[in-house]
């Protein structure tokens, strides 16, 4: 149940990013990328206070990530 309770809380930080880096389009590539790996911190610190194993929650982090990313970008075909 922790599991899946990281991978929700991951998804809205990531929803979160999403929103701001669309907020954010016109600003340089270099803070965008320092942007994301807040953003990927915040994700870490969240599942590794949740899940007490830090090589659980990077590999939670990064399941989530490419998770959404890949709903992400499935969704934008659909869209446009």
């Amino acid at each position: 149940m922790k599991v899946y309770l990281v991978v929700i809380l991951q998804f809205i930080i990531w929803s979160g990013y999403t929103l701001i880096e669309w907020l954010s389009k016109h600003d340089q590539l270099i803070y965008k990328v320092i942007m994301f790996f807040v953003f990927f911190y915040l994700a870490f610190m969240l599942g590794n206070h949740v899940t007490k194993s830090r090589k659980k929650t990077l590999f939670i982090t990064a399941l989530s990530l490419v998770m959404y990313t890949s709903i992400h970008y499935t969704l934008a075909l659909f869209v446009h």
